[in-house]
């Protein structure tokens, strides 16, 4: 059962209209790492949860009260918009780059939301189901939580530095403490569980017997850059061995015969044909080469 209280987890108030904030302020909301996107994947999580207890009890009561940050954030978003998107159009509209980029507040707010905010991103894309991960893992889940609290304190940041008004500020300092802390306790939460037995870092905690013992203890350089090979990295003491000039284990990666009703163009005797072919091309082109002799 979810009871909602008739007051803001905290205060959203600007201090006056701004339509093309209000745009970018929807990326909180229903941005890939927005806070609809934290709701979901902490219900989910929540009610997908296996045990009883202290870890339940902590996805639960951070889910809801990110229900608290959405209803924040649209409250603050048709407050934004509250008298204001014929002139911050135009306002935006003065400089013509600007206002390509931007061009005010997104139509739907008007079209669609009646001057309010909308469940997408600062683009207009909709919000998105598959952007949670609620996996019944909780080792798996808390990683996942910890790095979604990571990427939207990043963006609620950058937001920070693009408003001078008060209100907006005020309210973005308020989610920038409460994403500190999100991601304070599911790193401590992490830790728990491997405290209580019931993970073990990685997860899952399973199957270490079956896996390719030659391959679960190795790093392979595959690019340019030759300073990975001078990080401490190191796993339960043990020191990962760093492949310097790895070799590919299997063969070709040509796919099969295609399904003749599909009709996809397949030749069986095309690959051979085009090594004669530009075999003998190669030999044509250098005896020509040879004939003409050096360019003067």
């Amino acid at each position: 059962m979810f009871r909602h209280t008739k007051l803001l987890q905290f205060e959203a108030k600007p201090e006056k209209p701004d339509a093309v904030y209000a745009r970018k302020l929807q990326e909180l909301i229903g941005g890939a790492y927005g806070e609809m996107t934290v709701t979901m994947q902490y219900l989910f999580q929540g009610w997908n949860c296996r045990i009883e207890g202290k870890y339940k009890d902590l996805i639960m009561d951070t889910a809801t009260e990110e229900i608290g940050h959405v209803e924040m954030l649209a409250t603050m978003v048709a407050r934004l918009l509250e008298g204001a998107p014929a002139t911050a159009t135009a306002e935006a509209a003065k400089d013509p780059v600007t206002a390509a980029i931007l061009g005010g507040m997104d139509p739907q707010q008007a079209i669609v939301a009646g001057g309010g905010a909308m469940l997408g991103n600062s683009q207009g894309v909709p919000w998105n189901g598959a952007y949670i991960v609620a996996s019944g893992n909780l080792l798996a889940d808390f990683r996942a939580n910890a790095a979604a609290e990571a990427q939207g304190r990043l963006q609620t940041a950058r937001l920070y530095n693009m408003t001078d008004d008060p209100g907006v500020k005020a309210m973005l300092q308020f989610n920038l403490a409460r994403d500190t802390v999100h991601q304070k306790q599911w790193l401590a939460a992490i830790e728990e569980l491997e405290a209580d037995g019931l993970e073990s870092g990685i997860a899952p905690d399973a199957l270490f017997d079956e896996e390719n013992q030659e391959h679960n203890n190795t790093i392979w350089r595959l690019s340019d850059g030759t300073d990975g090979a001078n990080g401490d990295w190191s796993f339960r003491g043990e020191e990962i061995e760093y492949l310097t000039d790895p070799a590919p284990l299997g063969g070709p990666g040509t796919a099969p015969k295609p399904d003749p009703a599909l009709y996809g163009t397949y030749s069986p005797v095309q690959d051979a044909v085009g090594t004669v072919k530009g075999k003998a091309k190669s030999v044509k082109n250098k005896a020509a080469a040879k004939r003409k002799g050096p360019k003067s």
